[in-house]
Formats: structure tokens, C-alpha cells, sequence
């Protein structure tokens, strides 16, 4: 990290937890590049927006153009730079100071500005279609700096709500830039000259923005570019890959981009073959799809308390569908009103109030859905790699985009109206999340923790922080019931291998579970010896890889409330690897239904106007020569104090 940014992170440290994701827009390290970002994503809007709406509403203007089509072909056009450049763009960024690329990116936009505001003087799709794949490459060279930028100036505790910040900036962007553009594109007399004078005003500004953002260092100053895109690309796909679950979360989020590029690019048709609606009620349909996902992207820090929460993404993905459905029956058979409606006719029909409640839950949950999947792909990717990793999310991005424009070209074609398109794609969005969670239930395993620990549960945490983000260490913990194991995974910061009685793998759902989280089975020695030598070994082999190990000592749940005596086998764990131990102790839950209580009760989601109380605490981390049966048992017994 370059020295003009070390003294803000050294201060950001500091800041008090109060201080909440806002107060980064105060900040040199992260308000110049926000600014820098929203005002590209402004630009690329108003002139998306100002040109689709010209050739779909006034057609006539532009010769060879199929206003029923065009929406879709402007999409791809954008979207084909980033299949061709990416893999070579985001070697550019490793390798490059960033806040450089970010100054040369602005410039280009200035002059790909000028080429789209003589295309709209003139009224030439062929010039405006030159701009559209132009600004798609200007994108394409900002994506992998825009990602990899923030890790290099944020902490790992801002990085959710920096990612917000930006999800919430661009999306505010696309909200201005829609009301621009279609304002502007509505105008007969002078719309095209202020669609060309805005598009130019704001990448001037733009390029002032940027000339503020902090000198950021190459994290690889000494690579050698590969200026073969076709094979780079390859290369780049490959190196996602080695990790598993980033590669995942990179799927994941281009899934979103197929599934927001249907609904976005459907508007214009969608306003004026379904609803009768005119230009300005595209605007309320955008409007309201880009508040819903801005809101939903800042709510992402408060509901994942400042950590990477992929607990959220199964619940963005079943929000999606849900509201995606019922959008389509909300808006199918809709009868023609045989005129265009106007903003204020149109809000005095009830159905469409609910078509606009649709948009903005749908794509709240989108925000859901997103803003983990980017900081997750940010924390676990090396840093000499990352703006790689994020071209090769710009790769995936833009095939899943390309095809997302030609499925709804070719089923409106076909004759599929824009409600079946938005059917067809809420039900493909649950097949590729089933599919996706099957794949990694990582994810479908922090949303049940999150779930029960948010239904049922007001959680108190006494130095989570203590939990290591990086390197081995074994936690151990007292056990008092069924779902110790989830409330633990729910306040981690990174996956956890957790050793558990063999018997739970028996349970068809439960034991593919933890079977696909790398759960290890173990069995006491007079059930069977080698199950047990084979746990231990496989313990020091998570140790070895870096992994964090979760035993509980005291081998059985506890009956009475109180901790059972531990036993060595997290010492036979050391023996293999040697690691640092920190003792976990988990409060509240005796008594309640997952415990052996003989009156256990389900946790009520309110008494007495607050959630049932939970408390884990951690200890400092203790040296493995000083790990003890006996130490550990009283460290963990004082840390969970005289309540059960």
C-alpha cells in the first residue's frame, strides 16, 4: 500500500464502531474514486438510457433500426469489450499503478463522449452504436482497477460497507442517468444536443474527480503482460478457479448480471407494450429498481455486522424469484389502455403499485444478493492476483449478459411476451441457485446460522475479533447443544472445519451438509480406533493447509448445564500440527430446545420486547505448549461465567 494511504487506514483503525459506512465518504482513500466511479456509471447511463429510448420511441429517426429489438442489441454491443479485453485489462491493473489507469480511463471516456455526441446531432446509430462499444471498453479497463482498489485502502471490516457504498453510488447513478437520459431523449426539439453536451459535462467532471484519487500501488509491477486475449482469458478463468468457492462467487454474481440485465433492458418494451406507459414511466420503473438495490446494498453492513456475510446470499437469491414471480402475475393480462399513460395516470391504477413493489423488493434483494459475493471474491483472493480475479468476473459477467440478451431476443422473437420472459427467468434464477448451494452449501449453511441467529437469538459477541482472519488455529469451545456448531459458523469470519460425532453424517440432509463443509467424523476409540486416528490426521492436515480446526473437548453435550470434564483430543490435534488454540464459550443457549434441558423450550423471537439473549465470547489466543485439558477447561469456564 502506497504511503499517501497508509496514514488515512492508520486512522480509519482508530475510528469508533459507531461511525457506520458513510463516514468513508469523508475520506481522501475513498471519496474521490467513489466519486470517480459514480460519475462513469452516471455517464454510461444517460447516454444507454437517452439512445435506447430515441430509437424505441422515436424510431423513425434512426433508419434500419427494430425498436423491439434494439434495447437488447445496444446491451450486447456494451457488453462484447468485456469478453475481448478483460483477461488483458485486468493484467493491467496488477501491474500498473491504479490511480494512473483510473486518469488515462477518464480521458478516454472525454473523447468517447465526443464521438456519441456527434451521433446524436447527426441522429447516426452506426456512430452511436461505435460508442456504446467504446464506452463498454471504457468499463472494461475501470472494472478490474474499480475491485481491486478498494482491498488496498479499505480494512477488512469497511469492505462490506465500501462495497455497498459503491453498489448504492452506482445504482443512484443509473437512477439520475435514467432520469436524464429519457427526460433529455424526450425532448423532440433538443433532446439530441443535450443528450450530447450532458454526456461530455459529466466525463469532464469525471476526469477532475479522478486526478483526487490517492496513488495506489502495483501489487505486481513485474508481470509480463500477455497481450493474447483468447488465451489470457483461459489463463485468468484458471487462476479463479483454484479457489473453489471465489470461483463459485463468481458465477453467482454474473448470474445476477444475466438476471438484472433481463429486467433493466426489458423496461423501455415493457412500459410500452405492457403497461402503455410512456418514456417517463421507464423512468419509474428504473427509478425504482435502482433505489430498491441501493437501499438493499446498504443494509448489507447492518445486517452482516461488518464482515462478509455469504449468509445473505440465499436470501437475495430466494427474494429475487419470489418478487419476480409475482411481478409476472402482477403485470400479466394487463388490458391496453389504448394511449400511452403519463407518470400521474399511470400511479392511479392499484395494480401498478404492486408491479412497483415487485421492482423495488426484487432488487433490494439483488443488493442482498451481491454486495457479499464482491467482498468475499475481494477477502479471499490473493492480493498479487486480484484485479485477475475481478477481469475474470468481468469475463463471466459479460458471457452471461450476452446471453442473457440473446434468450430475450430470441423468446421475443418467438412471441413470449416481457411477463413471460421475467417468469422464465425467476424460475431459472431457482434452478441456478439450487444448483450453485448444492455446489458450495457453504452458503446455504451460513444463511440456516443466520437465520436462527437473527429469528431467535439477539446475539452479544465479546471479542469476535480474537477468531483469526488468516493462518491455522484450533478453537475449542464448551458444548451445550444441537447447534453450537451454527451459532460458532455464524459469527466467523472465514469457513470452519468442525469435528463432529460420526453418527450425525448418518442424516441424509444433515450429513451431506457437513459433508460438503468439510465437517470431520469423529468416533471415541472403543467405537472405533481408526475412525478416530483418521480424524486427527485429517485435522492436521486442515491445520497444515491453513485452516481453522473447531473441536469441542468435552466430547458429549452437556446434561446438567455445566462443563463436562475436556479430554486430550485436541492435544493428539497439536501433536500433528502445531497451532494456536482459542478457547470459545457459548452462553445462553441451556434451556433452550437444541439443548438436553430436561424442560427445554423453543427461543421465543420476542420476550419482553427483546430477542432471547446469546453470548459468545473468545479468548486470547493461548500458546499449543500451554494447552492443556485442564488450562483450557478454565479458560473457557471463565469466559462463560455463571450463566448457562
Amino acid at each position: 500500500m502506497s504511503e499517501s494511504s497508509a496514514s488515512p487506514r492508520a486512522k480509519a483503525a482508530k475510528a469508533q464502531h459507531g461511525d457506520g459506512q458513510f463516514r468513508l465518504l469523508r475520506e481522501r482513500r475513498f471519496a474521490p474514486f467513489f466519486w470517480t466511479q459514480f460519475l462513469g456509471a452516471l455517464n454510461d447511463n444517460v447516454f444507454k438510457v437517452g439512445f435506447t429510448s430515441l430509437v424505441t420511441f422515436q424510431a423513425a429517426r434512426f433508419s434500419g433500426v427494430d425498436p423491439k429489438t434494439a434495447a437488447f442489441l445496444i446491451s450486447a454491443i456494451f457488453i462484447i469489450p468485456f469478453v475481448l479485453f478483460s483477461a488483458t485489462s485486468g493484467q493491467v491493473a496488477d501491474k500498473y499503478e491504479k490511480a494512473m489507469l483510473t486518469r488515462l480511463v477518464k480521458t478516454f471516456e472525454i473523447v468517447v463522449m465526443l464521438i456519441g455526441g456527434a451521433g446524436f446531432m447527426l441522429h447516426s446509430a452506426p456512430l452511436l452504436y461505435v460508442c456504446t462499444f467504446l464506452m463498454g471498453v471504457h468499463s472494461t479497463v475501470f472494472g478490474p482497477v474499480k475491485y481491486a482498489y478498494l482491498p488496498q485502502h479499505l480494512q477488512p471490516s469497511e469492505l462490506v460497507g465500501g462495497n455497498g457504498l459503491v453498489e448504492m453510488g452506482t445504482f443512484v447513478a443509473i437512477l439520475i442517468g435514467t432520469i436524464i437520459g429519457g427526460a433529455a431523449a424526450g425532448l423532440t426539439e433538443h433532446g439530441a444536443m443535450l443528450l450530447a453536451g450532458c454526456c461530455v459535462t459529466v466525463a469532464l467532471i469525471g476526469r477532475v474527480a479522478s486526478g483526487f484519487v490517492p496513488k495506489t500501488a502495483a501489487l505486481q509491477p513485474d508481470l509480463k503482460i500477455n497481450w493474447n486475449p483468447f488465451s489470457e482469458t483461459w489463463r485468468n478463468l484458471a487462476l479463479a478457479r483454484q479457489d473453489r468457492t471465489v470461483f463459485l462467487s463468481l458465477l453467482g454474481i454474473s448470474w445476477l448480471w444475466f438476471v438484472g440485465a433481463t429486467f433493466l433492458t426489458s423496461f423501455f418494451n415493457f412500459a410500452k407494450d405492457v403497461l402503455s406507459a410512456n418514456p417517463d414511466v421507464v423512468t419509474v420503473l428504473l427509478g425504482t429498481f435502482s433505489i430498491g438495490i441501493g437501499i438493499g446494498s446498504l443494509m448489507c453492513e447492518k445486517l452482516s455486522k461488518r464482515r462478509v456475510e455469504i449468509g445473505l446470499v440465499p436470501l437475495g437469491s430466494i427474494g429475487i424469484s419470489v418478487f419476480a414471480i409475482d411481478l409476472f402475475f402482477a403485470s400479466h393480462g394487463i388490458a391496453p389502455a389504448g394511449h400511452l399513460m403519463g407518470v400521474s395516470e399511470f400511479l392511479q391504477i392499484g395494480v401498478h403499485w404492486r408491479i412497483l413493489a415487485d421492482l423495488f423488493l426484487l432488487a433490494m434483494f439483488g443488493g442482498f444478493y451481491s454486495v457479499p459475493l464482491y467482498a468475499l471474491i475481494q477477502s479471499r483472493s490473493q492480493p498479487t492476483h486480484r484485479a485477475r480475479i475481478i477481469a475474470a468476473n468481468n469475463i463471466l459477467n459479460s458471457f452471461f449478459m450476452i446471453v442473457s440478451a440473446l434468450m430475450a431476443m430470441g423468446l421475443t422473437s418467438a412471441g413470449v411476451g416481457i411477463p413471460g420472459l421475467f417468469l422464465t427467468t425467476a424460475l431459472l434464477n431457482i434452478v441456478v441457485a439450487v444448483y450453485i448451494y448444492s455446489l458450495v452449501p457453504e452458503f446455504l449453511l451460513r444463511f440456516l446460522a443466520w437465520i436462527l441467529v437473527h429469528t431467535f437469538y439477539r446475539i452479544r459477541l465479546v471479542n469476535a475479533e480474537r477468531i483469526p482472519e488468516q493462518g491455522a488455529a484450533v478453537l475449542v469451545c464448551n458444548h451445550v447443544s444441537f447447534v453450537d456448531a451454527i451459532v460458532i459458523m455464524s459469527e466467523s469470519p472465514r469457513p470452519i472445519r468442525f469435528v463432529m460425532d460420526h453418527r450425525i453424517f448418518r442424516s441424509p440432509l444433515v450429513g451431506w451438509l457437513f459433508r460438503h463443509v468439510k465437517a470431520i467424523p469423529i468416533a471415541p476409540a472403543h467405537e472405533d480406533a481408526k475412525l478416530l486416528e483418521k480424524a486427527y490426521d485429517a485435522c492436521g492436515r486442515a491445520l497444515a493447509e491453513g485452516d481453522l480446526v473447531c473441536i469441542f473437548p468435552e466430547g458429549k453435550l452437556t446434561r446438567t448445564g455445566d462443563i463436562n470434564p475436556f479430554r486430550h483430543g485436541f492435544s493428539e490435534i497439536l501433536k500433528r500440527h502445531s497451532a494456536p488454540v482459542v478457547p470459545i464459550a457459548l452462553r445462553g443457549l441451556w434451556g433452550s430446545v437444541f439443548s438436553r434441558h430436561d424442560d427445554n423450550r423453543w427461543p421465543r423471537p420476542v420476550q419482553r420486547g427483546v430477542m432471547s439473549r446469546l453470548t459468545l465470547a473468545v479468548g486470547e489466543p493461548i500458546d499449543p505448549a500451554e494447552a492443556t485439558p485442564e488450562h483450557l477447561q478454565q479458560v473457557v469456564a471463565m469466559l462463560r461465567g455463571a450463566r448457562k
